[in-house]
């Protein structure tokens, strides 16, 4: 009865959400299955990047082209595409243990990664069709609370994965996972909005290029950004705390499921935390890349030097969560702020699109350098990444209203 009582754009921003968070759990939890499934079968960390390759690959394409999709035939349709993908893709992992070979895993990643872009942009871009433009203060509240949610969900996808990995199994766990988001599916096709998104005019496919440059700006910083943090996180962090630290599977994804959580949860307060009237902008930007660049390196020192390794990393991680969610909190405003409120799923998708080809470089980077080198070399290239977002995030416009 009180859903009946909200107006149209709040509930549908709450059904987008919802979608935006069931798949986010999906996903985190098939990241975390993959991860320690294949490193308890003997794979290298090189060797479980790879397995991850198709899926940031596809990334970066599906958010040039899925934010002219969406603009083409509408939000909800890219939405409720990239859910069915995501029951494909965990489908084609039912098969027997024999059956899956590195390229099947491949595969599936692939459509999995395509379906997590299809579903961002979807839920990012939703959200400047159901704000006025006039609501800026607004716009940054429900963008950090999409955002910093859907970490925070990610984050219980890490723990659900390692959890269901030692209760019941790879297969049965997927399993669960696609039949959850079966029913989510479904209800998403009967209530979400026919014309959510869609453009008065059909852009041509050449359009999908930003034009602008404050948008091309933020992207290349949104790019090293991610790829900094990808670079130590994503494969060589879980697999230091498995070999090096001697953590079981059900502790390593409980920790990165905590970690994750409380990144989200710093995300969403992220408007509180800048200061109730304060809006970002370029110098915003530039001032918390340069604070987080540092973090990297001292952690490297540190771990360097044999000083208290458990202590420092839990510790670093701890700082290291709780600035770089202001970081993507603050970028991920300021895209939707930039974008065009007609066709906003081409300027978001072409972000989105430098988001993942920096998960693409980190996660890339993360497998060969744990391999090669270690965690702390993926920590001091983290840092040098870090310190080019500084150099590119100064270039950003320090008005919003000069792009």
């Amino acid at each position: 009865m009180m859903l009946a009582t909200l107006s149209s754009s709040v509930r549908q921003y709450l059904l987008v959400t919802a979608n935006y968070w069931a798949f986010t759990l999906t996903d985190g939890a098939l990241r975390m299955l993959v991860v320690l499934h294949f490193y308890s079968l003997g794979y290298s960390g090189l060797s479980i990047a790879m397995l991850f390759l198709f899926y940031e690959v596809f990334g970066v394409v599906t958010n040039l082209a899925g934010g002219w999709l969406g603009a083409r035939i509408g939000l909800n349709r890219t939405m409720n595409i990239g859910l069915f993908l995501q029951i494909v893709a965990l489908s084609m992992l039912l098969l027997p243990a024999t059956y899956l070979v590195v390229p099947w895993v491949m595969a599936a990643q692939a459509l999995s990664g395509i379906a997590k872009d299809l579903n961002k942009m979807s839920a990012k871009s939703s959200i400047k069709m159901l704000v006025s433009s006039e609501a800026q203060g607004t716009l940054f509240k429900w963008v950090a609370l999409l955002t910093g949610s859907k970490n925070a969900l990610k984050g219980l996808g890490f723990f659900a994965g390692g959890l269901l990995l030692s209760l019941v199994g790879f297969q049965l766990a997927i399993l669960c996972l696609a039949l959850m988001l079966l029913l989510v599916w479904t209800c998403s096709l009967i209530k979400l909005k026919q014309d959510l998104g869609k453009s008065r005019v059909k852009p041509k496919f050449r359009e999908m290029l930003s034009k602008s440059r404050a948008i091309n700006i933020l992207s290349a910083a949104r790019m090293l950004l991610f790829g900094a943090r990808d670079v130590w996180f994503v494969i060589a962090l879980p697999l230091f705390l498995a070999s090096s630290l001697g953590w079981d599977h059900w502790t390593v994804g409980g920790f990165l499921a905590l970690w994750v959580i409380g990144y989200g949860g710093v995300q969403s307060i992220a408007p509180l935390l800048l200061g109730k009237n304060t809006l970002p902008d370029g110098r915003t930007v530039t001032f918390w890349a340069a604070l987080l660049c540092v973090i990297p390196g001292l952690i490297a020192i540190a771990l360097s030097a044999n000083w208290h390794i458990e202590l420092t990393l839990l510790a670093g991680l701890m700082l290291f969560g709780v600035v770089f969610a202001i970081n993507s909190a603050v970028h991920s405003y300021l895209i939707v702020s930039y974008a065009k409120s007609d066709g906003v799923s081409l300027d978001v998708g072409f972000y989105y699109m430098a988001n993942a080809m920096g998960r693409l470089l980190g996660t890339v980077l993360s497998g060969w350098l744990y391999q090669s080198a270690g965690l702390v070399s993926c920590l001091w290239v983290a840092s040098v990444l870090l310190l080019f977002t500084v150099f590119i995030s100064a270039k950003l416009p320090a008005d919003k209203n000069a792009i």
